[in-house]
């Protein structure tokens, strides 16, 4: 049977008097050291759980360190305008970078796309380059454990100074903005910066056409500051002739590309004074065969077509004439030709020689057959003077009629001898060409005589050569030869 409660109860109360009072008997130094003693272990405890937290706190940094370094984006962390890398708004860029000091050093270096189109009447080029710059500014540096370079577009470039180079003698030019504007700008950890456009320039070379179409053209790019003098800004090629890159694919219709290099020196301007100007200078030769073709063969075969009309009868004046027109018409409209594509020099150019001389060639045949012709109608005109003043009177009974086209010699009056009767005639004195002769024969005539008449007359005929044509047929053709000769061994 349990105990009643009044009972436990009293019991439990009678155990805690005698603990109090065993306690109550322990001096008070054994008390003051288990005090020290339970403070101990409660530190010791806390400091143990701090280092197991700490631990964990470190591993789990280690993990999220690594994966950052795994994936490092700078644009995601959010930095006020104070923490900017480049603190852009902190400086003045309107003043170049260590201003009031010595010239600051602008290195340059320039790739060459390709060179566009060469104009020989409006005296330019057209080149697309890619145009670099490269400078030190200590504004633009930032602290980097890597020492990576940062690379922006063209929207920096309104934000910071650039050098504000120019091509001297351009006519046109531009930056390529498809399909955004092709600036490139790099920025260092210390503050070297790389500026790289690409531009297309038209820039006017001049030109010297003395000796068309077989020179050789020498054209410059000029780069210059636009406003720092050589005290404020010094333009260099960055590596000298090593600077200036060219693609091995460039290549142009009309001329070879022989060389490219630079140069460098200072340009004086009496308002504003010393500036540097940096020069890309490329030589081209042009080709020939296709003025070969188009000028020099068709003036040459026009020279050689006008000599045929010295183995023309001197009596075919149709052919004659129109032969030499032509000629000289198909010369003219080459000369027209050749100048349309040219500037209106004030010299003369090498295939103005040539087309002249041939021109003056093709026009001596004409006016050699000219000469031809005027001394045959005054040789005409005094033999049948000769003829009227001594007629032939050689008694014939019967009358026939000979159109013959030449001139009676001694043989021709002899072989009329054993006729009776005869009488010469001349119809239309205006044409010289011309002879009616009424030869009045007996019946009795001898037919094989008759025949030989008409032999003789024909070789006639056919022998009716001036001695000019015989002497133009070498002169010309010779004249010509050595004319050639001279031209191609002074301009080639």
């Amino acid at each position: 049977m349990s105990a009643p409660v009044w009972a436990v109860t009293a019991g439990i109360y009678s155990r805690a008097d005698q603990f109090l009072a065993t306690m109550l008997r322990i001096p008070y130094s054994f008390m003051l050291l288990g005090l020290i003693f339970c403070l101990v272990l409660a530190t010791e405890s806390r400091r143990h759980r701090k280092r197991r937290w700490a631990g964990q706190l470190e591993v789990q940094h280690m993990q999220a360190s690594h994966v950052y370094k795994k994936n490092h984006d700078i644009t995601k962390l959010r930095r006020n305008k104070n923490d900017q890398l480049l603190r852009v708004d902190e400086h003045d860029f309107t003043m170049r970078p260590a201003f009031g000091g010595p010239a600051i050093p602008v290195g340059v270096d320039v790739q060459v796309e390709s060179l566009d189109s060469i104009s020989e009447v409006d005296m330019d080029f057209t080149m697309t380059l890619y145009l670099r710059h490269y400078w030190k500014d200590e504004r633009l540096s930032f602290p980097s454990s890597t020492n990576k370079s940062m690379t922006f577009d063209s929207r920096l470039v309104k934000k910071i100074w650039v050098p504000d180079v120019f091509f001297v003698h351009s006519k046109r030019s531009f930056i390529h903005d498809t399909t955004t504007d092709n600036i490139m700008l790099r920025v260092y950890p210390d503050g070297h910066v790389l500026y790289s456009m690409r531009i297309t320039v038209t820039a006017m070379c001049n030109m010297d056409f003395s000796r068309f179409p077989l020179d050789t053209q020498t054209c410059s790019l000029e780069l210059e500051s636009y406003a720092y003098t050589d005290e404020d800004l010094m333009l260099y090629w960055k590596k000298g002739n090593e600077s200036l890159k060219t693609d091995e694919k460039i290549s142009l219709s009309q001329f070879l590309i022989q060389k490219f290099h630079t140069t460098s020196r200072l340009a004086f301007y009496s308002s504003t004074g010393w500036y540097n100007r940096l020069y890309i200078n490329f030589t081209l030769r042009r080709h020939i065969f296709f003025f070969l073709l188009q000028t020099y063969f068709p003036a040459t075969l026009m020279v050689m077509l006008s000599w045929v009309s010295f183995w023309i009868d001197r009596r075919a004046v149709p052919a004659r004439v129109s032969l030499g027109i032509t000629t000289v018409l198909t010369m003219s409209t080459i000369i027209t030709g050749v100048n349309a594509s040219m500037p209106r020099v004030s010299y003369i150019k090498a295939v103005d020689i040539y087309l002249w001389v041939s021109f003056v060639f093709v026009f001596l045949s004409v006016l050699e057959y000219a000469a031809v012709n005027y001394l045959t109608t005054v040789q005409e005109r005094k033999e049948r003077k000769m003829r009227e003043k001594f007629p032939c009177t050689c008694g014939m009974s019967h009358t026939k009629t000979m159109m013959l086209d030449g001139m009676y010699g001694d043989s021709e009056s002899n072989s009329l001898a054993g006729y009776t009767k005869s009488q010469i005639v001349t119809e239309d004195i205006e044409k010289q060409d011309k002879m009616v002769v009424h030869l009045a024969m007996s019946p009795n005539s001898n037919t094989s005589r008759k025949k030989g008449l008409k032999g003789q007359v024909g070789l006639r005929i056919v022998a009716n050569n001036h001695a000019i044509d015989t002497y133009s047929r070498l002169i010309f053709p010779a004249s010509f030869i050595f004319f050639n000769l001279i031209y191609w061994s002074v301009f080639c």
